[in-house]
């Protein structure tokens, strides 16, 4: 097996045209705590590694892609307008051959197209973005109508592994008090969150009626995906999206 046949590929009803794909750890130069497809280089991994490891998923990719700087907030940059590296957490495009891409390594990716497959983003939605709005900024920003907008919901750390302070869960149920369904009791003063159910209800709130994915745990896969909660000294994987180029 390849390592590319080790990325996942969406199992959406996307159109024509329409690519995705989540690197896992597969099919990279990288070594240790970064073995062995480390993309991002804030990890702390040998640079030239990461840039080797860029090219090898370059070439799966129509163009270079639009790599983002991730602060955990919810701008959603339009690469088709963008000039400079976008300071966002979120990415779309309408132009055929653009790539979008986010980094995550426990966060979730989150997939977006329209129906027609004339837009399509990706957005990096941990507890943080979430909350604070990434998925409804998304939608927004696609310009379609909700129902018309379908996403698949990427590697995230497991409602297993999750565990998070009172905090997180009043974060959530500010905006949605039924949020606290994704919330089981754990230790005293702690929960575990299923970022999956809390991706869903946001989806919901943005009108979004067509989800597909989850099920991962990057946390408990640590052959298959990194996980900043496992070992800090984590690699990235990445999220790419585009328009097949006519």
């Amino acid at each position: 097996m390849t390592a590319s046949a080790q990325w996942l590929v969406p199992d959406w009803p996307a159109p024509p045209g329409v690519r995705a794909f989540v690197t896992t750890r597969a099919g990279g130069v990288s070594t240790g705590e970064y073995a062995s497809l480390n993309i991002g280089y804030s990890s702390g991994d040998d640079p030239a590694n990461v840039a080797r490891n860029r090219a090898i998923v370059r070439a799966r990719l129509p163009s270079e892609p639009r790599w983002l700087k991730q602060v955990h907030g919810t701008h959603a940059a339009h690469l088709d307008r963008a000039e400079d590296v976008p300071t966002a957490d979120a990415a779309l495009t309408a132009q055929p051959g653009r790539v979008a891409v986010v980094l995550t390594a426990d966060c979730m990716p989150l997939f977006f197209c329209d129906d027609a497959g004339r837009c399509v983003a990706v957005a990096h939605a941990g507890w943080r973005g979430m909350s604070a709005g990434v998925i409804e900024s998304t939608v927004r920003a696609m310009q379609v109508e909700p129902s018309r907008v379908m996403a698949w919901m990427g590697p995230a750390i497991g409602p297993d592994a999750f565990e998070v302070g009172p905090e997180v869960r009043e974060a959530f149920m500010a905006a949605e008090p039924s949020a606290q369904s994704a919330f089981r009791a754990h230790k005293p003063g702690k929960y575990l969150a299923d970022l999956y159910a809390l991706a869903r209800g946001r989806l919901a709130l943005a009108g979004v009626e067509h989800v597909h994915g989850g099920g991962f745990c990057t946390y408990h896969e640590p052959e298959r995906f990194f996980s900043y909660r496992r070992k800090q000294a984590s690699g990235r994987m990445g999220a790419f999206i585009w328009i097949e180029p006519r």
